[in-house]
């Protein structure tokens, strides 16, 4: 069960905030709140079946660029590697194994094909991910336990609000339907849900966005969005939409996460939450 605000810690006192809550306002809302489609990242957004990932795909690619002739020692390339995984973070996957592709050979190593990096990451990832989503199955794991606190109240109360919800991932999109399923939460999208293909090309947030936004006819500030990375958020930016940065801490459930909290301002979040326990107080600034 979600832990109510009020034991939350207040914002520190160097942050405007909505009063007794963990909301964060970095910008004004320029326009008086007028929602008609609202766009979700999965992974860190809503569900925290990933938790750990980057523990998974940082030393798998600090261990490729050790072999390669010209590397730095371990903790050099831990950075590099740090950097660029996070900074393409809510893009598909496969970008992050381009761009070690990338170092290896600037390293005068000889890379593989970025989608066999990235099969590799994924085998490595499922082998964590399976019993929880195999527990999820089985009952042994309620789906409240794997979700951002409050985001199965924060799907119900947009969908009687009658609003069109959508979900973009850059997790291979078999994934993303069946850890959806897992959760009990595909209802809330239908087949409005996308994710990475081996086809990357023909797939990205922005594509998915700017879908929305000539399918819906929407006008700035029609269009809101709730994202855990930096690509989201400025796509969601980009198109004039309101952007909710979901800095959350998926290890501890609680908190922000100061490195996410940063990079989700770098990328033009109006607003920062940590999860959504504050739910109420959240939809009445964004919803009236």
């Amino acid at each position: 069960m979600s832990a109510p605000a009020s034991r939350l810690p207040p914002l520190p006192s160097d942050r405007t905030g909505l009063p007794d809550t963990r909301i964060e306002l970095v910008r004004a809302i320029s326009q008086p709140p007028r929602v008609r489609a609202v766009v979700f990242d999965f992974d860190g957004t809503l569900s925290l079946i990933r938790e750990g990932w980057p523990e998974i795909m940082i030393p798998m690619l600090v261990d490729e660029l050790l072999r390669t002739p010209r590397a730095e020692s371990a903790a050099e390339l831990r950075q590099v590697v740090e950097e660029f995984v996070m900074r393409l973070n809510g893009k598909q996957t496969i970008y992050q194994m381009i761009q070690l592709a990338e170092e290896v050979t600037r390293r005068g190593g000889t890379p593989q094909d970025p989608v066999e990096y990235k099969h590799e990451f994924q085998r490595r990832l499922m082998q964590r991910v399976e019993g929880r989503t195999t527990g999820l199955r089985e009952g042994r794991i309620a789906p409240e336990d794997l979700m951002v606190p409050n985001a199965l109240p924060l799907l119900e109360s947009l969908r009687e609000r009658g609003l069109s919800l959508f979900l973009a991932s850059g997790t291979d999109l078999v994934f993303v339907r069946q850890e959806l399923a897992a959760l009990g939460l595909d209802h809330f999208f239908g087949d409005r849900v996308w994710g990475a293909i081996d086809a990357h090309h023909n797939f990205s947030k922005q594509m998915v966005i700017d879908q929305m936004v000539a399918d819906l006819k929407l006008q700035p500030g029609e269009l809101l969005g709730f994202g855990d990375g930096f690509v989201e958020t400025q796509e969601v930016r980009r198109v004039a939409g309101i952007a909710v940065g979901v800095a959350s801490d998926e290890q501890h459930r609680v908190g922000i996460n100061d490195w996410k909290r940063q990079r989700l301002i770098e990328a033009g979040a109006d607003l920062i939450v940590p999860d959504y326990r504050d739910l109420q107080p959240l939809l009445g600034h964004l919803l009236g």
